[in-house]
């Protein structure tokens, strides 16, 4: 699933909303002492602020990870069987997702347990592709640590700049793909066989990679936007919401490694 939580839309969502003065130039007013640490007007948001949180929802996600990989038995006809409130949990992800990124406030709140369930969706969906492809799931967790460290480098280092134009063709790409989701899902209600894409044939795993390359290129969107909220001095619940944002994006990155890996096995 794409990220389209840190976003231009968000930052501004996030002004409206902050106490007034939010990224606006600190100016001294004759006879007020300047705040010091200890005021709420130093409470704001940080970039290690929010790797720390991310780096929390993280333990949470391997929390619900490890309770949703429990779940799944194999039958006595050798048959994977997932529990049956999955997709309840998916759903449940889905909607906590949708609140937490149009009211950036609930963050705090939210996070946490959008993390938990879709710690334990991607628990099961783990454990059914490991049953079948064994080392499968540490293959893609590896591959998305390396892919998120890579990414980082690069964009601290400046090897990569987050220009307008670079932001606007990844966006566009993404909301490509998830088009294209919406619609084979809708379409595959009706009858439709589209799962060419999910085969393992040259055209299904080319359709992946570059799935996959465009996950990877929206963390650039993600640290560009902790970046900007960071010396903009957005709120400190901010911190919550930046953390989240990249979590929607690691996940979907993770499935489609996962999947990827799984086409290749075949």
């Amino acid at each position: 699933m794409a990220s389209p939580v840190l976003t231009d839309k968000a930052f501004e969502r996030a002004t409206d909303e902050s106490e007034p003065g939010w990224a606006a130039p600190a100016v001294a007013v004759t006879g007020q002492a300047p705040p010091t640490a200890a005021t709420p007007a130093t409470r704001v948001m940080t970039a290690n602020g929010t790797f720390a949180r991310a780096f929390v929802l993280f333990l949470v996600v391997l929390t619900g990870g490890a309770f949703g990989w429990q779940q799944v038995d194999v039958t006595s006809g050798n048959q994977i069987d997932l529990p049956g409130w999955s997709f309840v949990v998916l759903i449940g992800a889905f909607a906590i997702a949708m609140v937490c990124a149009f009211v950036p406030k609930s963050s705090p709140f939210l996070a946490p347990v959008y993390a938990l369930l879709e710690g334990a969706f991607l628990g099961i969906i783990s454990k059914a592709f490991e049953l079948r492809w064994d080392g499968i799931v540490l293959q893609a967790v590896l591959a998305t640590v390396a892919v998120f460290f890579v990414t980082l480098i690069l964009y601290v280092t400046g090897v990569v700049k987050v220009t307008r134009k670079f932001a606007m063709v990844v966006i566009g790409a993404t909301v490509g793909i998830l088009v294209m989701y919406l619609a084979t899902f809708v379409l595959t209600l009706f009858g439709a066989d589209l799962t060419f894409w999910n085969e393992p044939t040259p055209l299904g795993i080319g359709i992946t990679v570059v799935i996959a390359i465009v996950a990877a290129l929206n963390l650039f969107l993600d640290f560009e936007f902790i970046r900007r909220a960071s010396l903009a001095g957005a709120p400190k619940y901010m911190e919550w919401y930046g953390a989240f944002g990249l979590m929607v994006t690691l996940v979907w990155l993770y499935l489609e490694i996962l999947r990827l890996l799984s086409l290749l096995r075949q």
